[in-house]
């Protein structure tokens, strides 16, 4: 059961970013390679679950037991699921070749001074499809990783590219756990919280294309095509169908490192002694996101059960009822501020959006505005802080993906920074903004 409002229930989180940000940006001001890599981030979170555990006012074994619900929970247990997947079909792919012939096709197909506005179309085309950033990131990390040091492109605005495209589609998706959640929490239908989240993601989408088309890559002279089988670019096209066909994360995954290891023994010589090696080795090069993320999950339980995020919620509301005047605008603003800081904390949007929902819905009913509009907005700000989060889970995958600090990709993640503004702009203007008796009406 939760405890009363309590702002001392946040100091392990405070604990955890001080001593996992604080050692990364030490060691990164004192010049040390992969400076957010010397204190792992699973290490890192112990001192704070210790301290959590410690501030409960549960006997010992019900403190343990909220601390174990937390780190079972579906959504993060799904999370972890997808990583080893995930993580498995890189590795397959790059060990049959199918990562070097997509960038001989890619190489062929798109001219190397559009490879970031078309890369970014196809992590968001390939997210909405399947539903999941993770799954996007790893499916395409393996090629722009190629692509981009065979055109020379700064690998951390490469990676912020993919993660903004991932997060598109994470934001949109209608099979996506963060639309599920925003829906359920918020009591609305999942195409009307689409077209109202279509109406802040796409000028935001195209601002983003119009930014990266501007963008110069160091790349002056004709590249040259590495020589590869293009027969074993093949999976990758294969589970971006069948992610567009609607299948299931898990099938579109698991097929993809069938099919990857069927074109290699066709096309490779590659040997079935090898897959089970590659499979595992994909597996524990999810090894630190994976726990991170199950501590992360047990470490917000407790918080949650001690008070914490009702603090978070009761500050926010009394901060917008300050600033904003009209009630839909204080609405929207509380939404927007309650479900940052709540990822902020949990470094999860699924996972802040259930926290968030039940005191966004009712900051939703005292504002007057739509269930459609409080999931969008829930939906759009939960996706936007996980971009830019250098703890986020993208942020490191990509940051162990492109041997780059978490930092690095969080601060180039433009699109997600652009979408924040549009929201905000949305915010402030207001007139965009719909009252819940204007949508029943609407809807009669």
């Amino acid at each position: 059961m939760s405890q009363p409002a309590s702002a001392k229930a946040l100091l392990p989180l405070g604990l955890f970013l001080a001593l996992f940000l604080g050692t990364g940006i030490y060691f990164q001001l004192a010049g040390v390679d992969y400076a957010f890599y010397q204190l792992p981030s699973p290490v890192a979170i112990l001192p704070a679950i210790m301290l959590a555990i410690f501030m409960s006012k549960q006997v010992l074994n019900e403190r343990i037991e909220t601390f174990v619900r937390g780190v079972g929970d579906s959504n993060i247990i799904t999370m972890c699921m997808i990583y080893l997947l995930a993580g498995a079909f890189s590795t397959v792919a790059a060990a049959t070749g199918g990562v070097d012939a997509m960038v001989a096709l890619g190489l062929q197909v798109i001219p190397p001074q559009f490879l970031l506005p078309g890369l970014f179309i196809i992590a968001a085309v390939v997210s909405t499809a399947m539903g999941t950033s993770m799954g996007t990131l790893a499916a395409l990390a393996p090629v722009a990783l190629g692509l981009g040091q065979a055109a020379n492109i700064d690998l951390a605005v490469l990676a912020g590219v993919l993660v903004g495209g991932s997060m598109f589609g994470d934001n949109l998706s209608f099979i996506s756990d963060t639309t599920i959640a925003a829906t359920r929490t918020q009591g609305c239908e999942m195409r009307d919280k689409f077209k109202a989240n279509f109406k802040i993601a796409l000028p935001a989408a195209l601002l983003t294309l119009v930014w990266l088309c501007t963008y110069e890559t160091s790349s002056t002279t004709t590249i040259e095509v590495p020589a590869a089988n293009l027969w074993l670019s093949l999976p990758y096209f294969f589970i971006i169908v069948l992610a567009l066909l609607g299948l299931n994360v898990f099938v579109v995954l698991g097929f993809g490192i069938i099919l990857a290891a069927l074109f290699g023994f066709a096309f490779a010589s590659y040997e079935f002694t090898a897959l089970s090696k590659d499979i595992y080795a994909g597996f524990t090069s999810m090894q630190e996101i994976f726990l991170l993320s199950l501590l992360i999950g047990g470490l917000s339980a407790l918080i949650r059960q001690q008070g914490g995020l009702q603090f978070l919620a009761n500050t926010v509301s009394n901060l917008t009822q300050r600033i904003f005047s009209h009630p839909q605008q204080r609405a929207a603003a509380g939404i927007a501020a309650l479900t940052s800081v709540t990822n902020m904390a949990v470094a999860n949007n699924t996972v802040s959006i259930i926290l968030a929902g039940e005191v966004s819905k009712r900051l939703a009913t005292e504002g007057n505005l739509a269930p459609r509009q409080s999931a969008s907005l829930l939906d759009v700000f939960a996706c936007v802080v996980q971009g830019v989060l250098p703890y986020g889970a993208q942020a490191l995958l990509m940051g162990a993906s492109f041997g780059l600090s978490p930092l690095e990709v969080s601060l180039n993640t433009s699109y997600c920074f652009i979408l924040a503004a549009v929201a905000i702009a949305l915010i402030i203007w207001r007139k965009p903004l719909e009252s819940a008796h204007a949508s029943t009406q609407a809807a009669h």
